[in-house]
């Protein structure tokens, strides 16, 4: 029985939460049923039985890490602004760069990279759909779902692409003023070519 044929449980969201409070602490890389079952007052029989499997159960917390990533995208969405491609490529870098984010980041990219290296796993998919949600944010807020972008920077592509190296930096090296001042520096560069 898949998640989607399993009728909703109370207690099934119940762990679903416990268990992703978890993988954010311990990361998805190395998920053990037993830890993990411990870790959250429950067993691994329990956790197979609610959930199918433990590849079911990875592809649950993939959709709450989902969930919460889509969440930001909103927000960020609204406090950008509607039609201001730096407004809402800065606001995203502001959401990113804040320390109190990083245990949903360094899950993300364990999640994107896992989806590269095992795109038949319970990963499969992952990268490419957040790529979509946030091609989706920018290509919203620049007006354009796809197509030619004029010239000055503000094509969603690149706006991602800025933010993802950014971000990767950032997780790397921990160096916020610098990963910061690259973006500040790319808004600039577009900032004068809009002029």
């Amino acid at each position: 029985m898949t998640e989607h044929e399993r009728p909703p449980s109370a207690r099934r969201d119940e762990l679903t939460e416990r268990a992703y409070r978890y993988a954010l602490e311990h990361g998805l890389t190395e998920l053990s049923l037993r830890p993990l079952a411990a870790a959250i007052g429950s067993s691994p029989r329990v956790l197979l039985f609610l959930f199918g499997s433990k590849d079911e159960l990875i592809r649950a917390l993939l959709a709450r890490a989902r969930a919460d990533e889509l969440a930001a995208l909103r927000r960020v969405r609204e406090a950008g602004g509607h039609d201001d491609f730096a407004a809402a490529v800065r606001t995203t870098w502001r959401w990113l760069v804040d320390p109190a984010h990083r245990p949903l980041l360094v899950l993300w990219l364990q999640a994107y990279a896992r989806s590269l290296s095992e795109p038949d796993g319970p990963w499969a998919g992952f990268a490419r759909q957040t790529v979509e949600d946030w091609l989706g944010l920018l290509a919203d807020v620049h007006g354009e779902a796809g197509g030619d972008h004029p010239a000055g920077g503000t094509d969603p592509a690149l706006g991602l692409a800025l933010l993802r190296g950014a971000l990767l930096d950032l997780l790397a090296t921990g160096d916020a003023e610098r990963a910061t001042a690259v973006v500040e520096r790319y808004l600039g560069l577009i900032g004068a070519a809009a002029r």
